[in-house]
């Protein structure tokens, strides 16, 4: 999934390293005079470290002239580059292959550490050491088992030692899509892990060659009666004979035994280090299932107790689970005609993910209702009997709860509380008689804080069966206000958290100057409908020209003398008022978030204003 930039390099990064592999194969195999399992080792380092295996083929291994690769190879630091390249190859194959099994059985972090770090050390001393080394070596495969212990433990435990930290940070970082196989980003974790592993371990290698404990790069060239072969041992010095194979087996360590106890500790000590170091500022206990491929937003805080549930909340929205992309002027809040069945007024919703512009040139990723942001607005009767049909197709279970009715408890929506949530592709009936009358919304109530952020609600306008006891006007116009977190072509909750304040701010759905227009003539009044579906915030809403009258709150008409002025009403989340504005002058006058920050768009103002305002045209 191409979903942030770094998707873009790591494109063009494997395209490299397959170009890089398909030569280094392709020159190891037709020219260059080399034991096969070191053309192996450096095929599979290339394929693994990318350009980067490339340059330490060219700049050590590749013979730059016939016969001339005995000569090329003295250096130590070559030699050591060759043993590590052998060591990594082996290892990190190992170390790969565990890291897709153990995500997919969905192993905590913590013990696919040490799954990866068995099936490296195995795979590297059971196969590339002792079985593809064996012809060189000359002895058993036993006997080479136990030859190639010790420097196998040393070089393996300062590998992982560079490999584990690597990639469980980045693993756990901001973008867990680092933690799937399936996605392109883990391969560049475990390619940049490899890289880490082969510099932490070359020091090892250059110091184990130098003390013979373990073999450099080698030349093996062919001839009809005989084979020459060349390895290096030390620094600077090769031994060269004709012989057999099974020759190489006599070199002898020149190491010490405090010497080699030292570094056996001190690798052993590197090894704790890089294992345990990550559990300070990730929760080693979580596994690729339990965050599910989540991307955190931008400095949210995230510490070793964070656990996976909330990482999965906090999270944005795949951009490949959209299903639909609405047009660029596509409005919410639309009313929504019931059928009648039997009596009954009828309502069909549908949950999805959805692509929708809150301004002509910003777009964001949300959960809809019916397609559109907010959902459909549902209006009927006092006493009506109504039935909601409520199909679930997001990525996640949902349920509905209709805000501030009476009805029967099973019909109320909190998941897991009064109903078990719907579950992807599940369907769900609620039927209820309306008992009230006023300025209602629906909203989801599973992952509440998620869910109603990416726009799962809608408005529930029921009449008075008595339209005279209502307050009336000339217009009437419902506002719904939410908070948006849109960041580098993502869309996550906006929530009064860290890292998750909103940059973005809307009235149905839409930013100023994307939000509506209402005409009006003067002496004419507007009903406006103020709906808390936002999260997080208290906002101050406030209409310019001249104060208007409370005549409702949260669904419930007040009486006459309970009726006040103001110009400015404190909107909750989940609150309602119902203000009665009259236009007493010609002009533009705006309703607007009397926060200032609430009236612009990623801190910007576009047209004098942003966010949370919309405009009453007045005509004389």
């Amino acid at each position: 999934m191409i979903a942030q930039p770094i998707d873009y390099f790591l494109i063009v990064w494997f395209a490299l390293a397959a170009l890089s592999t398909a030569y280094v194969a392709w020159d190891q195999f037709r020219h260059n005079p080399e034991p096969v399992v070191m053309k192996w080792g450096f095929v599979l380092v290339t394929l693994y470290m990318g350009p980067i295996g490339l340059l330490l083929y060219v700049m050590a291994d590749k013979e730059p002239g016939p016969g001339e690769h005995e000569q090329f190879i003295k250096p130590l630091w070559k030699q050591g580059a060759g043993s590590t390249i052998h060591c990594v190859a082996g290892d990190a194959t190992g170390i790969i292959l565990a890291a897709v099994v153990t995500a997919a059985l969905g192993l905590p972090m913590w013990l696919d550490l040490i799954v990866e770090y068995v099936a490296g050390f195995a795979f590297g001393l059971f196969i590339f050491q002792s079985l593809f080394m064996k012809n060189m070596m000359g002895g058993s495969y036993w006997d080479n088992v136990k030859k190639s212990f010790m420097p196998e433990f040393i070089s393996m435990n300062a590998m992982m030692a560079g490999m584990a930290p690597v990639m469980t940070l980045l693993m756990m970082g901001r973008d867990m899509r680092a933690m799937e196989p399936t996605e392109l980003l883990f391969w560049g974790v475990m390619s940049i892990g490899v890289i880490a592993g082969f510099v932490v371990t070359y020091p090892v290698n250059v110091w184990m060659v130098s003390r013979r404990m373990k073999h450099g790069l080698m030349t093996e060239r062919q001839n009809k009666t005989a084979q020459t072969k060349n390895h290096g041992h030390t620094g600077g010095g090769h031994d060269s004979a004709k012989s057999s194979p099974g020759d190489h087996h006599a070199m002898q360590p020149n190491v010490t035994r405090p010497q080699l106890a030292a570094v056996t500790m001190a690798t052993g000590l590197m090894l704790l280090a890089g294992m345990t170091f990550p559990a300070l500022f990730v929760n080693m206990r979580l596994s690729a299932r339990d965050v599910g491929g989540a991307i955190m937003p931008p400095g949210m805080i995230m510490g070793w107790d964070t656990p996976g549930a909330a990482m999965r909340d906090m999270a944005a929205i795949a951009p490949r689970l959209v299903a639909h992309t609405a047009a660029q002027d596509a409005q919410g809040d639309t009313a929504l005609e019931p059928r009648i069945e039997n009596g009954v007024k009828v309502f069909d919703l549908e949950a999805s993910v959805v692509r929708w512009n809150i301004l002509p040139d910003v777009q964001v990723e949300g959960y809809a209702f019916n397609r559109q942001i907010p959902g459909p607005r549902l209006r009927v009767t006092e006493g009506d009997r109504v039935r909601i049909n409520v199909t679930n197709k997001l990525p996640e279970s949902t349920t509905v709860h209709w805000h501030g009715l009476i009805l029967p408890n099973e019909m109320d929506g909190p998941a897991n509380i009064t109903q078990k949530p719907i579950a992807p592709g599940g369907k769900y009936v609620y039927e209820f008689t309306t008992e009230q009358s006023g300025t209602y919304f629906y909203h989801t109530h599973d992952h509440v804080d998620r869910q109603q952020a990416f726009g799962l609600y809608g408005a529930l306008i029921i009449d008075p069966k008595n339209r005279d006891e209502e307050p009336r006007a000339n217009h009437e116009y419902i506002l719904q206000l939410q908070e948006w977190l849109e960041r580098e072509g993502l869309t996550y909750p906006a929530m009064l958290m860290e890292g998750a304040l909103p940059n973005y701010l809307t009235i149905n759905g839409k930013a100023y100057p994307a939000t509506d227009t209402v005409k009006m003539k003067v002496g004419e009044t507007i009903k406006l409908r103020f709906i808390g579906s936002n999260n997080n915030f208290v906002h101050p809403m406030h209409v310019h020209g001249g104060p208007f009258t409370v005549v409702a709150r949260d669904g419930n008409v007040l009486p006459t003398a309970a009726r006040f002025e103001a110009d400015t009403v404190n909107v909750g989340p989940g609150q309602r008022y119902d203000v009665i504005w009259t236009a007493r002058r010609p002009g533009k006058w705006i309703v607007h978030c009397h926060i200032p920050h609430h009236t612009t768009n990623n801190n910007v103002e576009q047209e004098g204003a942003g966010g949370l305002t919309m405009v009453l045209d007045v005509q004389a």
